[in-house]
């Protein structure tokens, strides 16, 4: 297996320019959104409402009193910030390689990993906020009383109007080692598959469209399985944090240690299956947005 072979079938965005990171990483994060949202729905509703018995009983609900329309309550939140966080999400990932980056060699896995882990730091300022308000969007819609929020926009003036800044920004802790450890290896897993398809190649030949695109699916979508698998507990805390009244908690520690006397561990994985339902097709939708649009642009924007 040549060296030129495997550098050739990795992610194709690595030696883009950032134009066309933010760009692709936009459109790739807005395909995740659409074809990821209803589970994170279900999810969420699972995570903060124990009146459901599991996934098909909360979607059936949702559906029956909503409408499908109701899977995509709170959607207007993560597609508003799906782009800057996405490209930044990319971006952070390609600084993170360069810091790391010794002599031109490959980074190996646990380097992978740190890079990985450092672009969770960049996109936690842009991703609380959104979290925040799609959290308290979904449950609102759940919970079938009355219905405090109108909207994204009206939702961050009355959270703003209650608590400033800070109330906005509920969470942002949670949010950041959920992200942190989850990134890493999200970005870890994609690019090692993409190796080992790569190494199934003959020597001298290169990938078929064909297995370079099923590479892409299988890659992206192991990549939020990986992802999830490690940030589900924090993912839980983080919700139960974000959607509690003022004055319930007095921070992510608290709400373990209740959810612990209350719950007992099995509720840190609570609306494990919707977010791994989720995590094959978003994902993949994620990549393959990303390297389509990535393509186009080189296409009709070689220079850009």
């Amino acid at each position: 297996m040549s060296e030129d072979k495997s550098v050739e079938t990795q992610a194709p965005a690595n030696n883009q320019s950032p134009i066309k990171y933010f760009i692709s990483g936009g459109f790739g994060g807005i395909c995740t959104v659409i074809v990821g949202h209803p589970f994170d729905t279900i999810k969420v509703r699972l995570q903060t409402n124990s009146t459901y018995s599991g996934m098909m009983d909360c979607a059936s609900k949702t559906i029956q009193k909503e409408g499908v329309r109701g899977l995509y309550k709170g959607m207007s939140a993560p597609i508003a910030g799906v782009a800057p966080i996405f490209a930044i999400s990319f971006f952070g990932f390609g600084v993170g390689k360069k810091l790391l980056q010794q002599d031109d060699k490959p980074l190996d896995n646990t380097r992978l990993f740190m890079a990985g882990a450092f672009s969770g730091i960049f996109t936690t300022t842009v991703m609380a906020p959104g979290e925040r308000i799609k959290c308290l969007l979904q449950v609102q819609q759940g919970s079938g009383g009355e219905q405090k929020y109108k909207g994204m926009i009206d939702c961050a003036k009355q959270l703003y109007k209650e608590g400033g800044i800070r109330s906005i920004y509920k969470g942002s802790l949670a949010t950041l080692l959920r992200d942190m450890p989850a990134s890493g290896m999200y970005f870890l897993t994609y690019e090692f598959i993409k190796k080992k398809v790569a190494e199934t190649v003959p020597e001298g030949e290169k990938l078929t469209p064909t297995r370079e695109f099923l590479g892409t699916i299988f890659a992206g979508g192991m990549a939020g399985v990986a992802n999830w698998s490690v940030g589900m507990p924090q993912d839980v805390l983080k919700s139960r944090l974000q959607t509690a009244p003022e004055g319930m908690y007095t921070g992510m520690g608290d709400v373990f240690r209740q959810l612990m006397k209350n719950e007992g561990p099995m509720a840190l994985y609570k609306g494990f299956a919707p977010v791994m339902a989720r995590a094959v097709p978003a994902n993949a939708a994620c990549f393959i947005g990303l390297e389509l649009c990535m393509r186009f642009l080189n296409n009709v924007a070689p220079n850009l």
